[in-house]
């Protein structure tokens, strides 16, 4: 199993969270908010820095993958023809993070953000750590 942890007020990132529960056939994946007590402790276990709510992280047992890994490792995880965007892992990480980075910077306001973090529904639970 695959944890991925995203900010739970992020529109664009409870969207993604739906787009890959909506494509996950193999049930391979579960989630978490940053905001959670998982999402603190794998943060602090891994001892990432204070802008971690910047980034999805996708967790593997004692790995863990940020920003653009994290992106192109879910969609190769997800088969198909998802994971022909894998072939974007050629770009240097630097270049793509700063495109993911663009992107999060800007998030919330081309997104919106909610007031709280999502609540599963019941259907959904399961998936969810927290």
């Amino acid at each position: 199993m695959y944890v991925i942890l995203f900010d739970g007020v992020c529109n664009l990132c409870n969207a993604s969270v739906n787009w890959i529960i909506d494509r996950d056939k193999k049930n391979i994946f579960l989630f978490a908010s940053l905001q959670s007590a998982y999402g603190i402790e794998t943060v602090n276990k891994f001892g990432l820095s204070g802008d971690y709510m910047d980034t999805v992280i996708l967790r593997d047992a004692d790995k863990i993958y940020t920003r653009s890994d994290a992106v192109l490792h879910i969609v190769k995880l997800l088969g198909g023809v998802y994971s022909l965007i894998y072939v974007f892992r050629i770009i240097p990480r630097f270049m793509r993070d700063a495109v993911y980075n663009f992107i999060a910077r800007n998030r919330y306001r081309w997104f919106g953000k909610r007031d709280s973090c999502r609540m599963p529904t019941p259907e959904l639970k399961a998936k969810f750590l927290e």
